[in-house]
């Protein structure tokens, strides 16, 4: 079975090689991705979206409008075939800097960050274009709608009918949202965040950060939007790295990041009531990643990061957030 979907991903790699004019003989090389098809020539990389949502058509679209300082990479062809649209881009040199970071000395490593935060501003200080569709984001949290939460009560709800979630850590989450809400509206921007801002998409060639890649989650909200998700990453790192990097990744490695970052970037930590804007925009992540992905023990049974472990943890304060306060001191 694995032989045979792996063959269809190869056909739907050529097929969008042919698509966008280009020699669909040559040698391809799986990456490691965990949200899409992705393939490497030694020009190209080809990604496809099995999902019906379309969000490489639409990153296609964003892509023009990105500064060249942020090392976007050209946009070859796109297709828009729905459970199947795909995205070809020129290939940018560099490797993902999480599969770097474990080996990179603590020299590279600032110098690394440096280089992010600078890209992040550029990223920041963009409009988003007129056109761009928009996105069921990874927080459940809209700038589009009469409270930035409605979409987070709406899972809340559904969270309470799922098997092995307890019915009053879904009241007490929902109290948590009532209170902090006011602290992120209102939740409106015109500028764009990345939406998934890892260093699994993010470019390190040895010497320099040359390119911050995959756009597909990207939209218009408060740029500390992005602040929460390389939060969580610093300390889950782990969940955000390929099957094939997770033994090599271990969150001490990034243990000096968000102050690295806070001091080349002090923006994006200015925002006020910062705490509670990060412990808001981490249960909308985790409820979305709960109703996605719903347990299938009770909590005790379940891996100690598994979403619905962590909310238990966002309500009783021992949290990511909580351990450390660093990136989170008002």
């Amino acid at each position: 079975m694995n032989e045979q979907r792996n063959a269809m991903a190869i056909a739907r790699a050529r097929h969008a090689l042919l698509s966008a004019g280009l020699d669909s003989t040559v040698e391809l090389e799986a990456a490691t991705s965990v949200t899409n098809e992705v393939w490497m020539t030694e020009q190209h990389v080809i990604r496809v979206n099995r999902r019906p949502n379309q969000r490489l058509r639409r990153e296609a679209i964003l892509g023009q409008s990105l500064p060249s300082e942020i090392g976007y990479p050209t946009v070859v062809s796109c297709g828009d075939q729905m459970g199947a649209d795909f995205l070809v881009v020129a290939r940018v040199p560099g490797e993902p800097l999480a599969h770097c970071w474990p080996e990179m000395t603590r020299e590279q490593r600032r110098r690394a960050i440096s280089q992010l935060a600078r890209k992040m501003r550029h990223l920041h200080q963009t409009l988003a274009p007129s056109d761009l569709p928009s996105i069921d984001a990874p927080q459940l949290l809209r700038g589009d709608t009469l409270s930035p939460v409605v979409s987070l009560l709406a899972a809340l709800d559904d969270a309470r009918s799922l098997q092995y979630v307890d019915r009053g850590l879904i009241d007490d989450l929902e109290n948590l949202v009532s209170e902090l809400t006011p602290a992120i509206e209102p939740f409106t921007s015109r500028n764009l965040v990345h939406g998934d801002l890892t260093f699994e998409n993010v470019l390190w060639d040895g010497t320099d950060v040359t390119a911050i890649l995959d756009f597909e989650w990207a939209r218009t909200a408060p740029a500390d939007v992005d602040l929460d998700v390389l939060l969580r990453m610093c300390h889950y790192p782990s969940l955000h790295v390929g099957e094939k990097w997770v033994d090599r990744t271990h969150a001490e490695d990034y243990a000096d990041v968000p102050e690295w970052l806070q001091e080349d970037y002090p923006e994006l930590f200015s925002f006020p009531r910062k705490a509670d804007r990060l412990r808001l925009y981490s249960i909308a992540y985790d409820l979305r990643d709960l109703t996605m992905f719903p347990p299938g023990a009770p909590s005790r049974q379940l891996h100690e990061l598994h979403s619905l472990n962590r909310l238990r943890n966002a309500v009783l304060g021992c949290s990511h957030l909580d351990v450390s306060d660093a990136g989170t001191r008002r």
